[in-house]
């Protein structure tokens, strides 16, 4: 009887051990990611959540609010978030000055010059002499490599063919609309929504690297992280990015996910929601991150050489481990 009953007890605990092992294990790694306010990644996280894309990954999303790209930076240094969204262009300074942030390609959406159709302006060389409002300042890279573009095209550099106007990206679309300024250097979303208000997109990222002899996709932005951290949770890491990677495909192929966004995306009509939508989609990258690495290293060249150190301080070219590679060792 007793040895009955021992087995009995036995199994019960074993049993319950193996219950509260499940409960443990089937616990989601949280991974906090610092969002800017008024930053699109906020829709591409939104669909991981409600799609399920991050849970069936293992993965717990935990947002945390931010209001500026330098607040954004500071947090990831500081440890209060795990992933933030940056261009390779600042993780490429941390790494020269010995600090181990590392990127992966988000998208390769960057905005271009809009002009008005009003504006009488044709090509590039049309805007001589005319302001054009550049979201961001002086060391923004889409300008610097404007100014190379200029350069080789027409013979000037752009600080002095136009009349630049730095300002925050709001500010140049109201100013743009209300007809005060004939074009705009802006962001890829501020872009599109001046598109879908019958603006006319005069020049391209894409357009501005083939004039400079660069082919080949350049993803600008991504997820920036620390080294230690990926290596430390390696398997939520890349369950985040195969989430990830899972919502950029439906939100690719689905028009329907698309309206569910629209409170999110702050679309005021329905062109302003297609134009941000396409945008979207134009910008996924390519999964080829050896080939963006290759285009990024003859970016910075010419990025080093328009913004010098003050844009990339001690780098003299593109450190390597600069790109993190799934599955790659580090």
């Amino acid at each position: 009887m007793c040895r009955r009953l021992m087995r009995t007890w036995c199994g019960v605990f074993a049993a319950l051990l193996g219950i509260v092992a499940g409960a443990y294990a089937a616990d989601p790694a949280v991974i906090r990611i610092g969002v800017l306010q008024y930053g699109t990644v906020s829709w591409e996280l939104e669909v991981m959540k409600q799609q399920g894309f991050a849970e069936r990954e293992g993965v717990r999303i935990e947002v945390v609010p931010l209001a500026q790209k330098d607040a954004a930076n500071v947090a990831l240094q500081g440890g209060a978030v795990d992933l933030i969204v940056n261009d390779w262009i600042w993780v490429a300074r941390q790494r020269a000055e010995g600090r181990d942030f590392a990127f992966v390609p988000y998208s390769r959406a960057v905005g271009g010059i809009m002009v008005r159709p009003d504006a009488n302006v044709r090509a590039f060389a049309d805007l001589r002499g005319q302001r054009l409002g550049v979201a961001g300042g002086a060391l923004d890279k889409s300008w610097l490599l404007l100014r190379a573009y200029a350069r080789k095209t027409v013979g000037e550099d752009a600080a002095t063919l136009v009349k630049p106007d730095f300002g925050a990206p709001p500010l140049l679309n109201a100013l743009m609309l209300k007809g005060e300024l004939p074009a705009v250097m802006n962001f890829w979303h501020f872009s599109a929504r001046l598109r879908a208000a019958g603006m006319r997109e005069l020049l391209s990222l894409d357009e501005v690297l083939k004039g400079l002899g660069v082919d080949g996709e350049l993803p600008m932005i991504g997820w920036v992280f620390r080294d230690d951290w990926a290596a430390k949770n390696r398997a939520a890491f890349e369950g985040f990015l195969r989430a990830g990677a899972q919502a950029r495909r439906h939100m690719q192929t689905s028009d329907a996910v698309w309206e569910e966004l629209r409170p999110l995306t702050r679309a005021e009509d329905d062109a302003t929601l297609a134009a941000l939508r396409d945008g979207f989609r134009a910008g996924i990258p390519g999964e080829d991150v050896a080939q963006a690495e290759r285009t990024a290293r003859r970016v910075f060249a010419i990025l080093a050489q328009e913004g010098g150190a003050e844009l990339v301080g001690a780098a003299t070219a593109l450190p390597a481990g600069t790109f993190w590679r799934v599955g790659a060792p580090r």
